[in-house]
């Protein structure tokens, strides 16, 4: 790993363990073996701007940072080339799904970083991401009364809390398909296989039935 990959570590370290265990740093260290698993089928994508975009990716997150500034900042303190920045930052910002007003991919780089970043809310972790969120949050488990909202706004996506099981119906159930890499594409049957299961049987239990 080289130098300026492991400063970059050391700096967002300490930003991601203030987060719930969703966004915590064991989030980043599961996105950049994801990553790192697609990069091998990908060869002409740059190894160390898909490292540095996966662990600047969430340190402004709009859903904690109270400073909008700290991937800039951190970003100024490496030691990188003005290129190198901008390409690192356009991968983030390619990254959010943002209530399905995701932006357009323009770099090989910005879809390894989305797919892998996106294994990671489907299938067992995703399950138990979305549940941890939900409890920081004081989000109810189910909620039937709940309509499955489509062709949100960006900020109807961040404003209105929604039960968890209503955040699988509105992202994470479409994320296989949206996969923009085979790696990707390959590596989220299961997971998405799985997620299906889970939710049956949670109906199961929820109904009653044996």
């Amino acid at each position: 790993m080289s130098e300026v990959i492991v400063r970059c570590e050391q700096l967002v370290k300490e930003i991601y363990e203030t987060m719930d265990a969703s966004h915590d740093f064991q989030h980043i260290e599961r996105v950049y073996q994801n990553a790192m698993t697609i990069l091998k089928s990908e060869p002409l994508a740059s190894g160390k701007i898909v490292s540095l975009a996966v662990l600047l990716h969430d340190v402004s997150d709009e859903k904690y940072a109270v400073d909008k500034q700290q991937e800039q900042r951190i970003l100024d303190e490496l030691d990188l080339t003005q290129e190198e920045k901008q390409h690192i930052q356009t991968v983030i910002a390619e990254v959010s799904f943002n209530g399905g007003n995701e932006r357009e991919i323009t770099t090989v780089e910005s879809k390894i970083v989305r797919d892998a970043d996106r294994l990671d809310a489907i299938g067992a972790v995703g399950i138990a991401r979305t549940f941890a969120y939900g409890g920081a949050k004081g989000r109810k488990l189910y909620d039937d009364a709940e309509e499955v909202r489509v062709n949100m706004t960006k900020e109807q996506y961040r404003s209105q809390s929604t039960a968890s099981v209503t955040h699988f119906y509105e992202k994470l159930l479409l994320l296989k398909d949206l996969m923009v890499t085979a790696k990707g594409r390959e590596m989220a049957e299961e997971r998405h296989a799985f997620m299906v299961q889970f939710l049956e049987q949670l109906k199961k239990e929820r109904d009653g039935i044996s």
